[in-house]
């Protein structure tokens, strides 16, 4: 893979051909910043979670230190899958199937992308699945 040197006020637009070398790169450097960015918050979470036990003796601070442990490990939790969902792009990425729709292989978009550049199915394969998922969970 060649080196590409990104203009720094580079964005992608739709008069360019659908992921070409430079929105390619130009995601690929989106998501490892991403990346970057979630870490250190992991490490900082990290760092508040082992600073030791409970010391509070009142029942209700032990409680709000509870809670916020809590919502710590779910923030981190979400952080991690996330974490994977990037690492995940950025193999489609060396592979060459980023930025096309599992399902259909359409562009999935550079809005959609930019928005959410983890994204894997097209705005309609998504709105197909997320009709499909609600029909599965009334019954």
């Amino acid at each position: 893979m060649r080196m590409i040197t990104l203009p720094p006020d580079y964005r992608p637009s739709d008069n360019e051909e659908f992921m070409s070398p430079l929105q390619v790169e130009y995601f690929r450097q989106k998501l490892l910043r991403w990346r970057v960015d979630l870490l250190k918050e992991a490490d900082g979470t990290l760092a508040s979670l082992s600073e030791g036990g409970i010391h509070e003796s009142d029942i209700t601070d032990r409680a709000s230190v509870e809670t916020d442990r809590a919502f710590e490990l779910r923030t981190r939790d979400r952080a991690r899958k996330l974490i994977t969902k990037i690492n995940m792009a950025l193999e489609r990425i060396e592979d060459g199937s980023y930025g096309f729709c599992e399902e259909t292989g359409e562009p999935i978009g550079l809005k959609r992308l930019e928005a959410r550049p983890i994204a894997t199915l097209s705005i309609d394969a998504q709105e197909r699945h997320e009709k499909m998922e609600k029909v599965h969970r009334d019954d």
